[in-house]
């Protein structure tokens, strides 16, 4: 079997058994064609101002998933005083290979609208964040490190970009040395790599990876590590001896890696408010 269709297998059975209905109020959040495009907020129960929130995007490899990929997380989230956003986004088509910027576009659109609702949901429009897991860690990581790509209707005075990101074995190297998603950007990574887009401006960022993804080798976290490092951007990576791609959906990594995104949220000031 090749690399490309045991990536896809893989990814595809990483969602099958997240299915439920997704947590939170349902928001229109865009229209494309007669289609729309919602996310689903998690508010915490305490009134308040200026609070942090995190916005998440599934994996699936761009051609399959749900928003209720992180369900458990979203409540987890408002609970500690975190609104939490979980977002649909449009598909690619499995039977071509067209790069994935309607995906891009969606996740830009979404940030977009989080921050201009951001005093209807008391959240602080400085402390939005983004988090995401495999091609919805990708997906986060650009809203947080890579330009272009915006959607052509989308207001584009309102700033997408994520102040802290929180990444879930992300396929966010899409070049050709160890990359994923390369038949699909092509020669063209630079555009849709975040880890080809590290600036000293980036965010703060945690990854969580096992070191048996087939995916994601550990040597490409590493890699993208000490970039964020060379430009003194704080990143953490957590490595889980012996796990493959979409370990973090189970116990008891699931606990695992959520309490460190928390101890994370902790460590950068994002928790403890009202």
């Amino acid at each position: 079997m090749s690399r490309c269709l045991l990536s896809l297998v893989v990814l595809l059975f990483c969602t099958q058994a997240i299915a439920a209905d997704p947590v939170g109020t349902a928001h229109v959040y865009k229209t494309v064609g007669d289609r729309e495009l919602k996310l689903y907020v998690v508010t915490p129960e305490k009134a308040g101002t200026k609070r942090p929130a995190m916005v998440l995007f599934h994996g699936g490899g761009w051609v399959g998933g749900q928003p209720t990929q992180f369900n458990d997380f979203a409540q987890l989230l408002a609970e500690r005083g975190i609104v939490a956003v979980q977002v649909e986004y449009r598909l690619l088509d499995r039977k071509n290979q067209d790069p994935p910027i309607i995906c891009i576009q969606d996740a830009k659109s979404a940030m977009r609208w989080v921050r201009s609702h951001a005093n209807e949901f008391g959240i602080d429009p400085d402390r939005i964040g983004a988090g995401g897991g495999s091609a919805g860690g990708h997906l986060a990581a650009f809203v947080g490190m890579v330009a272009g790509h915006d959607d052509p209707a989308d207001d584009l005075s309102v700033a997408c970009r994520a102040q802290a990101l929180i990444l879930f074995n992300p396929v966010y190297d899409n070049g050709p040395d160890g990359g994923w998603g390369t038949g699909r950007v092509k020669d063209r990574f630079q555009e849709f790599s975040p880890a080809h887009n590290i600036t000293a401006d980036d965010p703060p960022t945690i990854v969580f990876l096992g070191t048996n993804d087939k995916l994601i080798d550990v040597a490409v976290a590493k890699r993208f590590q000490e970039r964020m490092h060379s430009v003194r951007v704080r990143s953490e990576l957590k490595l889980y001896e012996d796990q493959t791609h979409g370990f973090f959906n189970n116990e008891p990594y699931k606990t695992q890696t959520l309490n460190a995104a928390f101890e994370f949220l902790q460590m950068i000031g994002w928790l403890g408010e009202s």
